[in-house]
């Protein structure tokens, strides 16, 4: 399988009032063709930092060091000019609350047109009928009308997968999901988790999941990257990580998940 990102010794420190302080501190992984990577653990310990700073959207005033590449290119310190056309184009993100991620002011099809016409020289035209393509291939019914509709118009699931179709307009090699299905409920999840394993079979995309949810990484995921404080405690092949995890702190996060055949003490 040949190697689509390369993360080698991030780090990622952010001023404070008390000196620097590293929030992502070494962490090393790598996302294969047509491969599913999940990061996981609990809330703070560093996964969505990490993402971000794959994206190169970190907030001002972070700072990185080590490598990021990206289908061999090295992406940390590049000019933000540079790593725009990097967004959307090679690499796409899907974020956790697509409510607060979509514009109210716009209607859905604007803001997917928006960004495939920022990296693809077309007509409105030809950019539309992509829009009602990218909208139909993500289950959205009646594609051509519901283009138009704002984001207070579509429920939870189908705003999630507005934010699908925008992020894979432009057939990225890579997709990171961070947490898009933590505020849907578990039929939604459901269909949102297997919408994204046919489109990423379908287009030979590489993803990395980011979720805290180890049931749902154990379903998608070849590999898997356990982050506790900012630090990696353990990285592996799915399988083997759940069966026989190596460090405490996967213990733990294994043990936390309800079973049916536990016992209830009242």
């Amino acid at each position: 399988m040949s190697e689509l990102l390369v993360v080698e010794d991030l780090t990622v420190t952010f001023p404070t009032t008390r000196g620097p302080v590293d929030v992502v501190k070494d962490v090393s992984f790598t996302v294969g063709r047509n491969e599913t990577v999940g990061i996981v653990g609990e809330s703070g310990s560093g996964k969505s930092m990490t993402s971000l700073a794959v994206m190169g959207l970190l907030p001002p005033g972070a700072t990185t060091k080590g490598s990021i590449r990206l289908d061999g290119v090295e992406l940390l310190g590049r000019p933000d000019r540079e790593l725009r056309r990097v967004r959307g184009e090679q690499a796409s993100m899907i974020f956790q609350d697509p409510l607060s991620s979509l514009n109210p002011y716009y209607t859905v099809g604007l803001q997917i047109e928006e960004m495939y016409r920022a990296h693809r020289r077309c007509s409105r035209k030809e950019a539309r009928r992509v829009v009602v393509e990218a909208l139909t291939q993500v289950g959205i019914p009646e594609p051509e009308r519901r283009a138009g509709y704002y984001p207070h118009q579509f429920s939870g699931g189908q705003r999630q997968r507005v934010m699908i179709a925008m992020a894979l307009v432009c057939s990225p090699a890579l997709l990171i999901a961070d947490e898009p299905t933590t505020a849907l409920d578990v039929t939604v999840q459901a269909q949102i988790l297997t919408l994204l394993a046919g489109l990423q079979r379908d287009s030979g995309t590489g993803m990395v999941f980011v979720t805290h949810d180890l049931a749902v990484i154990s379903s998608i995921a070849t590999r898997v990257l356990v982050m506790c404080r900012g630090e990696q405690v353990e990285y592996g092949e799915a399988e083997q990580v759940f069966a026989a995890p190596r460090h405490d702190y996967t213990r733990m996060l294994l043990e936390s998940i309800p079973r049916i055949d536990d016992e209830v003490v009242l």
